[in-house]
């Protein structure tokens, strides 16, 4: 007899629950470690900046050597010297990155400045068309919100290149950290009540 769709998952489900709830502990420690990491990168908010900075380099250039490796005798595949430019500049930035993090710090904050613009002035955009709908105001301020941190951000640099990742990366760990803890801690209190 075959399961359906719906049992599946239920079982699928069930099983993950049952495993959250048997490992928890380990996910509680995980989670405090995730949360001490990202107070630390908050805290040394430059040094986290160029440790993500010195990863992505060798990422770029990994990743590029191991699309060039790809490549080799294959300069009949269509789009070969597209993915060749591809390779190259996947290597550049990439030794650009490890031989001067300031620059690559430069340029990903840069790029982080583009992206809450662009998605600050988005948000804006919706806001007004959905204007009708309740709580639209909301939209509207966090577009209002991404947009003024894309300017603070602008007026500050080149300073604000050396702490922006950093704090970024801090806060992705604590709220990654809080969410497991908070979840190992749902699944003990569940498994010890009657």
């Amino acid at each position: 007899m075959a399961l359906s769709v719906k049992d599946a998952s239920e079982i699928f489900r069930a099983a993950v629950r049952d495993t959250v709830r048997r490992y928890s502990i380990w996910y509680l420690i995980q989670g405090a470690i995730l949360i001490a990491a990202g107070v630390l990168a908050i805290v040394y908010s430059a040094v986290a900046s160029v440790a993500v900075i010195t990863v992505l380099g060798w990422l770029l250039v990994i990743s590029g050597a191991a699309q060039a490796i790809s490549l080799v005798g294959a300069s009949q595949v269509p789009h070969f010297w597209l993915q060749l430019i591809s390779v190259v500049l996947a290597i550049l930035i990439g030794l650009m990155f490890l031989n001067d993090a300031t620059q690559g710090l430069l340029t990903v904050t840069l790029l982080l400045i583009v992206f809450f613009m662009m998605e600050g002035i988005s948000k804006v955009v919706f806001a007004l068309t959905i204007r009708p709908f309740p709580n639209w105001a909301w939209v509207l301020a966090a577009g209002v919100l991404g947009m003024a941190l894309s300017l603070v951000l602008w007026v500050n640099l080149p300073i604000s290149a050396i702490w922006l990742i950093g704090l970024l990366l801090g806060v992705q760990l604590i709220g990654v950290g809080a969410s497991l803890v908070y979840l190992a801690w749902s699944a003990r209190n569940l498994a010890s009540a009657p």
